[in-house]
């Protein structure tokens, strides 16, 4: 019997989770931003201008000099010791690095977190809006997706305490970026944070707290981590994607040992290891304080960059009815559009002009608000920002007609 002559038969069955995949709008938008002359406000991506290419360089060369065959081997799912010290040396408070789990990128240790918390029609608290990766990799467990009002602060702590449910419809976890949001850009205030962790300890609901962004403040700090002050009670998330290179892909999970054994588990599961060669080379490039003196050049940049996206705001979306916030750091402001507008609707046109944005509809787990928008000011040069908003402008002056 030859290949041609076999029945035709494409009975692939799905699984019920795979069908409630959905692609990432980002990911599909970044499709557009390839069309030549296109200024992109759109994708989350780190400017490259940050990624510490030379220091790579040196640190890849001992690597390979001095530990090669350990480095190119199969590793310990924990992952690489001296970078799990490094890690927990580096946080803001006490951190045994027996919590701290090594991941294939912040997005891994998202759907490890999925996969050991969420059951069928499990109650999940998100803050509104969110960040839509987040929402991806809690879809395939089929939860209930719940969200929860929020403010320029953050969670508004009487709405959790309403939707938290009782029993076996109470909320596995509430996931929170209280750092410079993806893709609000707010950050939450310390009096909210301390609220917040109270009534979580309260309630006994457990947090989950992604920070990739904490370190990119402008001019001061945010306050404390929540897991800093209930480290029990919470689930840490970081990543080396925006303050080393995203093609790393390294983030990490800290975790209470009540829940360590499990995500290890999941880790094993999923892809065995992080690759040890990764893990290894960010160790060596961390080594004398290097952090210290490379996050600064970053801020710098993203500040003025912000600052160059405000101004073109401020300047061009005057009589417009556009309002829009003012981040203190990270690589999003968020903007919102007059009254009866559509940020979904207003998309083509902007593309017509050459500049490309993510419509907020996305980063809401229900009741989205199609007015908002999101926008990156990291990736496009000054000159881009000022030329990129104009034609912003522009589009919606066509919008409104």
């Amino acid at each position: 019997m030859k290949l041609n002559d076999l029945p035709t038969n494409n009975a692939w069955t799905l699984a019920r989770r795979a069908e409630r995949m959905n692609p990432s709008v980002i990911r599909e938008i970044l499709k557009v931003t390839e069309k030549p002359g296109i200024i992109s406000l759109a994708g989350g991506l780190p400017s490259p201008k940050t990624f510490p290419v030379s220091a790579f360089a040196e640190a890849s060369a001992a690597v390979l000099a001095n530990d090669g065959p350990a480095a190119l081997q199969y590793a310990a799912s924990e992952g690489f010791a001296p970078l799990r010290q490094a890690i927990a040396d580096f946080l803001p408070w006490n951190v045994d690095p027996d919590q701290i789990l090594i991941t294939t990128g912040s997005q891994q240790a998202l759907d490890l977190i999925a996969k050991v918390l969420i059951d069928e029609s499990s109650r999940v608290l998100v803050e509104t809006p969110t960040y839509l990766g987040a929402l991806q990799a809690f879809t395939p467990m089929e939860p209930t997706v719940v969200a929860v009002a929020s403010d320029d602060e953050g969670v508004l702590i009487d709405d959790l305490k309403a939707k938290v449910g009782t029993g076996a419809d109470k909320a596995r976890f509430l996931y929170v970026l209280p750092n410079f949001q993806n893709p609000t850009g707010r950050t939450m205030s310390d009096a909210r944070r301390a609220e917040l962790v109270k009534a979580a300890a309260e309630l006994n609901l457990p947090l989950v707290e992604d920070n990739p962004y904490g370190d990119l403040w402008f001019d001061n700090p945010p306050p404390a981590p929540l897991t800093a002050r209930n480290p029990e009670g919470c689930i840490y998330m970081g990543s080396f994607s925006k303050v080393l290179a995203p093609g790393l892909r390294l983030g990490y999970i800290v975790a209470p040992k009540a829940v360590y054994p499990k995500l290890l588990q999941a880790k094993q599961a999923a892809d065995l290891h992080t690759p040890g060669y990764n893990q290894r080379l960010v160790a060596e490039v961390m080594k004398g304080g290097f952090l210290d003196r490379h996050v600064p050049t970053i801020r710098a940049l993203y500040k003025q960059q912000c600052e160059a996206m405000l101004a073109a705001l401020d300047k061009e979306m005057q009589g417009l009815g556009v309002h829009w916030n003012r981040p203190d750091g990270g690589m999003f402001l968020w903007v919102r559009l007059p009254e009866g507008m559509s940020a979904i609707e207003l998309l083509p046109k902007a593309v017509e002009r050459n500049v490309a944005f993510v419509p907020g509809a996305a980063f809401y787990a229900d009741n989205a608000d199609q007015r908002t928008l999101r926008l990156s000011f990291v990736t496009s040069t000054v000159e881009q920002i000022a030329t990129g908003i104009a034609a912003l402008a522009a589009a919606i002056r066509e919008h409104k007609g």
